[in-house]
C-alpha cells in the first residue's frame, strides 16, 4: 500500500471513529435527558448516569468532563428537541394569531410528552436553580429569554397583521402567557388539577381577546 493509500485509508477510520463518537455522545445525551426529568437537573451527575447506563465514569468523564458541562450539554439537547418538536411546526402555521396558537398547543404537548415525565426541562430546571447561581443557572436562564423573545416576536407579526391591537405592549403579553404555562404546569403537576389543561387554555383564550381590544 502506498503512503497515499494509507493516508487515505487513516481518513477514513478516523472519520468512521469521529461519526460513532458523535453518535454515541447523542445516544448518551438523551438517555441523560430523560433520566433528568425523573430525578431532576441537579441529580444528574456523571456518577448517577454511569449507574444507569452500566458504563464507567471514566468514559463518560472523556464525554464531558464535569458535571456542569453534563448538565448544560443536555439542556442544549432539550433547547433543540423543543425547537424542532415546537417552533419549527408552529412556524409552518400562518402568521399572526394563527401561529402563537400554534406556538401554545404545541407548548402544551411539549409539557406533557410522555418521553418526558418530568415535563418541560427548563421549567423544572427554573424551580430547581433559581436561586443557585452558576453557568448551568446562566443558560437556563437564556433560554427562557429566547422562549420570551420568541413568543413576543409573534405577538408582534400578530399586531403587523391586524390581529392584534396596535398599542399592545408584546413582551407583556409574553409575560403573561409564561405566567398561564407556569400555573399550568403547578396546577397540573403539583395540584393534579384533572382541568389544568381546560383552565390555561381558558387563560389563553382570554389573554387573546384582550390582545385583539
Amino acid at each position: 500500500m502506498t503512503t497515499t493509500a494509507r493516508a487515505t485509508a487513516r481518513r477514513h477510520r478516523d472519520a468512521r471513529s469521529t461519526r460513532k463518537g458523535v453518535r454515541t455522545r447523542e445516544a448518551i445525551l438523551r438517555h441523560a435527558l430523560a433520566l433528568a426529568t425523573r430525578i431532576g437537573l441537579e441529580g444528574l451527575t456523571i456518577g448517577r448516569l454511569a449507574e444507569d447506563l452500566r458504563i464507567s465514569k471514566s468514559g463518560l468523564f472523556a464525554h464531558f468532563g464535569s458535571k456542569e458541562a453534563l448538565q448544560i450539554q443536555t439542556l442544549r439537547l432539550a433547547g433543540t428537541c423543543m425547537v424542532d418538536e415546537v417552533v419549527r411546526p408552529a412556524l409552518a402555521a400562518p402568521r399572526g394569531e394563527p401561529r402563537l396558537r400554534a406556538l401554545f398547543d404545541r407548548w402544551l404537548a411539549w409539557e406533557q410528552a410522555p418521553d418526558r415525565p418530568g415535563g418541560c426541562p427548563f421549567v423544572a430546571a427554573s424551580f430547581e436553580l433559581d436561586d443557585r447561581p452558576g453557568p448551568v443557572r446562566d443558560f437556563v436562564v437564556q433560554n427562557l429569554r429566547d422562549w420570551l423573545d420568541t413568543v413576543a416576536g409573534a405577538a408582534r407579526i400578530a399586531v403587523q397583521e391586524g390581529h392584534f391591537r396596535a398599542n399592545l405592549d408584546c413582551e407583556q403579553f409574553a409575560h403573561d402567557w409564561n405566567a398561564i404555562g407556569l400555573g399550568f404546569v403547578h396546577a397540573s403537576r403539583l395540584m393534579h388539577d384533572p382541568k389544568a389543561r381546560a383552565r390555561a387554555e381558558t387563560a389563553f383564550e382570554a389573554l387573546v381577546r384582550a390582545a385583539r381590544r
